[in-house]
């Protein structure tokens, strides 16, 4: 996508301290595009700002914190004049049998990964809709699509991004503005490691199912089979397209997984299709 042959495009990204949001930066920056690229942490995406010059901004942006985003948005349009791509990427996960997630931490959990977004759309989207035209990638996850143990209250944060997301397609596609909701597998970032939390609370009898999942997950960091840095080119080429697709899978993992997921689902539906459709009575 393109404003027109000679006006690259302008860029705000929630969470470029690391992983994919810092990949997707450096990629949009190295095509010739300018990037709004924050963190809760300025500090950590200025060396982006002295390396690209005037095409990278870097900003100070909490998703949970209302006042720190409006201020991003305001300084990112005043600078770069407007924003035609919003990539709502910042995230984490949490490790937890579902009896032993911390109410305090699962708060926590959806301020950043639903409410926040929510928080950065409402920024974002008056001055899209003003302009009739956008692109907004909301960066969900393959466990958006299915949920396994000690990852569950994570998985409800993405089942509920993908929800808003369709929903938002939907309503703002008259408008010029498309949705996609990127669905990575594992990709090789901090997610499993230093960027995930975790309930203290280790109940006996979840040991060999949300208890060994735990173990697996932290084991798995750093050998994902994602590339961040091939999974930001797959993103800019997917929203660059005349029309981005509504969900984008990334990595083998994700694609097998789906594939199984759907085939399950389908089989369970076929199976008690009679007793679906005994609830269709007569109301005449």
């Amino acid at each position: 996508m393109r404003n027109d042959k000679n006006t690259p495009n302008v860029w705000l990204i929630t969470g470029c301290s690391q992983g994919l949001g810092r990949a997707l930066a450096r990629h949009a920056l190295e095509q010739g595009d300018r990037v709004a690229v924050t963190a809760r942490d300025r500090a950590t995406v200025a060396d982006l700002a002295a390396e690209y010059g005037d095409h990278a901004l870097a900003l100070e942006l909490d998703v949970t914190v209302p006042s720190s985003v409006a201020e991003a948005v305001r300084q990112c349009e005043r600078t770069f004049g407007c924003i035609d791509v919003l990539v709502n990427n910042a995230g984490y996960g949490y490790l937890a049998a579902i009896e032993e997630g911390e109410d305090s931490a699962v708060g926590a959990l959806y301020d950043t990964n639903v409410h926040g977004v929510v928080t950065v759309l409402k920024a974002v989207l008056p001055g899209m809709r003003a302009r009739r035209r956008g692109r907004i990638v909301n960066v969900s996850s393959f466990g958006g699509l299915a949920a396994f143990p000690a990852t569950g209250y994570y998985h409800a944060t993405k089942f509920a991004l993908e929800g808003l997301s369709e929903s938002l397609a939907a309503e703002v596609a008259p408008l010029g503005i498309a949705v996609t909701i990127v669905e990575p597998g594992g990709l090789r970032t901090q997610w499993a490691g230093g960027s995930m939390h975790q309930s203290p609370i280790r109940l006996e009898d979840y040991e060999q199912t949300a208890g060994a999942r735990r173990e697996s997950t932290l084991a798995a960091s750093g050998h994902q089979p994602g590339d961040p840095a091939r999974a930001a080119e797959a993103i800019a080429e997917a929203i660059g397209a005349d029309a981005p697709p509504r969900r984008l899978l990334l990595g083998s993992d994700a694609l097998a997984g789906t594939r199984a997921r759907l085939e399950r689902m389908r089989d369970e539906i076929d199976a008690n299709e009679a007793l679906t459709m005994s609830v269709d009575g007569d109301w005449r």
